[in-house]
């Protein structure tokens, strides 16, 4: 998976990055296929503005393209880490759930053909 990371209003860390890093290989591990080419995800991390009076507001943004289809989620909390976490728990729902559908599409087209067959008579 090629992985693009951008921070906003902030320094990327070398430790920032390999968290993002770390928790996109679950998702990576969990959902896709190796086969599948063109995997990509751009990740956009950072303050959302430099004016709030009582504490920072951070956000993390995910722009996941597998297999010509696009998958996007953005997440705004007081911890960056937070952010992150969530962002990634519903960008891994959002696929697994694209996965599922497309599982029971498939199973319900080969369930038609198996039922056309089942008719005929050898």
């Amino acid at each position: 998976m090629n992985i693009n990371i951008k921070a906003t209003n902030i320094d990327l860390a070398p430790t920032l990055k390999e968290y993002v890093e770390k928790k996109l290989s679950h998702i990576e591990d969990k959902l896709i296929d190796n086969n599948q080419g063109g995997v990509s995800c751009d990740v956009e991390v950072g303050k959302t503005t430099r004016h709030h009076k009582h504490g920072d507001i951070y956000r993390a943004e995910f722009n996941l393209h597998i297999a010509g289809k696009f998958y996007r989620t953005e997440e705004e909390e007081s911890n960056l880490y937070a952010a992150i976490d969530k962002a990634k728990d519903e960008l891994f729902r959002t696929v697994k759930r694209d996965k599922k559908k497309t599982i029971k599409r498939n199973r319900r087209g080969m369930l038609k053909i198996k039922n056309i067959l089942r008719g005929l008579k050898w």
